[in-house]
């Protein structure tokens, strides 16, 4: 056998089993790293909920307290002063909501578009069931009829619209909680 000959297998001997080692280290060293990192981004995600958790649930608080404090009967109760018109009276009712909703609507950020949506609608169905009251009283009539052909349309109704959206928001806020 040519000496060169020798001199390649020998080399051949000893490359094959360093490039199988190599192989098995790189393969290993990469399912490693690759596993290393998706348990740091899993970490990272982790800690992201866990300090949205806080700020989403002062959302759903605060989306809950906006419908309470637009809800009719309390803001009636709230708003009607002695003397008022029906006009002065929903004037006064609407520019509440109003200002409750726009004091709330950075919550959007941290509800789902879905209940933000039925937020809006909640708040919506509140102002046209303040402008029925209005045409069925007449805008002459005093702040207490108003009030008494409000809480008489309410009856009427059934639930309202701010009640489901309280339902909503305590089951989407369960959701998160699970």
């Amino acid at each position: 056998m040519p000496e060169w000959l020798a001199v390649l297998l020998e080399i051949v001997k000893l490359t094959i089993p360093a490039l199988i080692v190599f192989w098995t280290v790189q393969t290993l060293l990469k399912e490693y790293l690759s596993r290393q990192i998706d348990l740091k981004a899993m970490e990272l995600q982790r800690e992201r909920r866990a300090q949205m958790l806080p700020m989403k649930m002062q959302a759903y608080e605060r989306l809950s307290l906006l419908c309470e404090r637009i809800n009719l009967p309390s803001l009636l109760v709230r708003v009607r002063q002695e003397g008022m018109s029906a006009r002065e009276l929903h004037i006064s009712m609407l520019t509440t909501i109003q200002q409750e909703y726009e004091h709330n609507i950075t919550q959007q950020v941290y509800v789902s578009p879905k209940l933000w949506e039925i937020i809006q609608f909640a708040r919506d169905d509140a102002v046209q069931m303040l402008s029925l009251t209005l045409e069925a009283s007449g805008p002459e009539a005093s702040g207490r009829e108003f009030g008494k052909s409000l809480l008489e349309l309410i009856q009427k109704r059934g639930p309202s619209a701010l009640d489901k959206a309280l339902l909503a928001i305590k089951k989407e806020a369960a959701i998160i909680l699970e």
